[in-house]
């Protein structure tokens, strides 16, 4: 029996079982009664004894046979993060919208009682989106930091479905997006707050289509989600994970490379800050008269142009690093 197979019968991922065969860690009660369970041994025989020389059971547990499965949980808290996400940006966009309502966003600045409640209507809808990102963020920096690994297991008809749903959901979006602009026309004289509150509203509805069945589309692309692990976990973080030797030496290797190349980057923007304040200040400082200075026809009318060489020069060293940079 492979670890998969022992991982599906358990429940539990492939790295817990790499890390029990290696003695990094042990299973818990739970999990020991059922492997006793599978294998048809006492708990006793199966922690202290050795049964290396028994022989195979023949009332072993049948392997489940199909594709691979979700051990760890991960398509629940992809479409946990698929509704929370695009909520919360409903969430603060309907604020805004019931404060263009009651709070009469057309007088703010008028130093009357409307613009403290429609500061008040905004905050409420900021915090009720904060409610939302905050738990969602937090559940995600944990489930990355348990499974920086997570094996594909989405077949090919998994990734049609949510193909076809994220179409249906763009589509209604954008039809949403279409139905506020048009209150907004409709109602532009008769009714100006009605028809932002409705263009704001329906804009919220579109956002969260469009977010949300683009998450249910992104989540399965596995690779891409083992891809981004690596920039939100630090070194200590991908040492200590419960995952294969293999597949750390990967992730660190991966993690390591990147911050080679965010040195690099950082480097190349350094270098162009000092070249952009050096194009500013050097003709002011050799003019005799800095008073009399006139910034036209010298090097400090194109300062700025040192940040966006410098951005230009980072994308391709970083093409570069990545076409044929070593331990990606």
């Amino acid at each position: 029996m492979t670890q998969e197979q022992l991982a599906m019968l358990l429940g539990v991922s492939r790295q817990s079982v790499t890390k029990w065969e290696a003695e990094r860690s042990y299973p818990e009660m739970d999990k020991l009664l059922k492997i006793c369970d599978i294998f048809e041994c006492s708990l006793d025989d199966l922690v202290k004894g050795d049964l290396t020389g028994c022989p195979s059971a023949e009332g072993v547990a049948a392997v489940p046979a199909g594709p691979p499965t979700d051990v760890c949980g991960y398509d629940e808290h992809q479409r946990m993060m698929a509704w929370k996400v695009p909520t919360g940006i409903a969430a603060i966009l309907i604020g805004v919208a019931i404060a263009m309502l009651l709070g009469d966003a057309s007088r703010f600045g008028s130093h009357n009682g409307n613009d403290a409640l429609f500061v008040v209507i905004v905050l409420a809808g900021v915090l009720a989106g904060l409610a939302f990102f905050v738990p969602a963020g937090m559940e995600h920096s944990a489930f990355v930091k348990a499974h920086p690994y997570v094996e594909d297991f989405y077949t090919e008809d998994d990734r049609i479905r949510a193909r076809k749903s994220f179409s249906v959901g763009l589509i209604a979006g954008l039809a949403f997006i279409v139905v506020g602009i048009g209150c907004v026309l409709m109602l532009e004289e008769r009714a100006e707050n009605w028809g932002l509150f409705f263009l704001l509203f329906f804009i919220a509805l579109g956002t969260w289509n469009i977010v949300h069945y683009g998450m249910l589309l992104g989540r399965t692309n596995v690779a891409e989600y083992n891809k981004a692990v690596v920039d939100e976990l630090e070194i200590e973080d991908i040492v200590n994970a419960q995952v294969d030797a293999g597949v750390r030496d990967a992730l660190l290797s991966r993690k390591r490379h990147g911050k080679k190349l965010g040195a690099v980057c950082g480097s190349i923007m350094i270098v162009a800050t000092i070249v952009g304040l050096a194009l500013l200040f050097a003709p002011a400082l050799a003019t005799p008269d800095p008073s009399t200075f006139d910034p036209e026809g010298t090097t400090a009318m194109w300062f700025w142009v040192a940040w966006p060489v410098g951005a230009l020069i980072c994308g391709v060293v970083t093409l570069l690093w990545e076409a044929f940079g070593k331990g990606k």
